[in-house]
């Protein structure tokens, strides 16, 4: 996970909520969580080198649409990320919501 962009992660986390999602559909998740427009230009080729790592697996539901889903190297690789997040977390920490930094 350390060698994806932020983009990709994001990309790992919002599939993984799916289920054999149009990159259409990955990309209108992904602009209303962020706010931001997401290009074709950009999405399809981190969906793409995202399928190469074996993170995602692409399929086809017809001869215009595919799909996505994360395979099984890729709840691994979201797993392994939430417990190395975890383990930076200060001890006795579930979250960081409702706390403020440290002074």
């Amino acid at each position: 996970m350390f060698s994806l962009t932020g983009f990709q992660r994001d990309l790992l986390y919002v599939v993984s909520g799916m289920d054999h999602a149009s990159g259409r559909a990955i990309m209108e998740e992904l602009e209303a969580d962020t706010g931001q427009e997401i290009t074709r230009g950009r999405l399809y080729p981190n969906l793409d080198a995202l399928v190469t790592e074996g993170l995602i697996r692409k399929g086809q539901v017809d001869r215009r649409t595919n799909y996505y889903s994360l395979s099984e190297a890729g709840w691994e690789a979201l797993r392994d990320r939430r417990a190395w997040e975890n383990r930076r977390l200060p001890e006795g920490q579930e979250s960081l919501e409702g706390d403020t930094p440290p002074e």
